[in-house]
């Protein structure tokens, strides 16, 4: 499948991937968080990037992403698929320049969220 791939300190790429666990947790350097961006499209980065001290990547709403990332397509059925030619140039201009981060952003330090009903 087609995704389109960040580092930190690097321009996105367009990278081919097999669809399959062991591919996914190899480009985010372990453990798999998808975080959903808009429809039809999820960041798929490292769960316990802060955690473990991964450099800081890029800033998405309300968060900063610490290792590599790649955004890849939403099939709609749970599984993924690639991301359209549109999707892949509006991420690219989106996540275009590498960010430069000073180690006090807030958003750094890590966090969990719990909910119960």
């Amino acid at each position: 499948m087609r995704i389109l791939k960040v580092e930190p300190g690097r321009f996105p790429f367009e990278k081919d991937m097999p669809d399959t666990l062991e591919a996914i947790q190899q480009e985010v350097e372990g453990l798999f968080q998808p975080v959903y961006m808009e429809e039809g499209v999820i960041l798929c980065c490292n769960e316990e990037g802060k955690l473990i001290g991964m450099q800081p990547n890029r800033r998405i709403p309300g968060d900063i992403i610490c290792g590599p990332f790649f955004l890849v397509g939403d099939d709609g059925e749970g599984g993924f698929c690639s991301l359209t030619h549109q999707q892949i140039q509006r991420y690219k201009e989106y996540f275009r320049e590498p960010e430069q981060f000073t180690g006090a952003e807030p958003e750094l330090e890590p966090r969990m969220d719990f909910y119960w009903l």
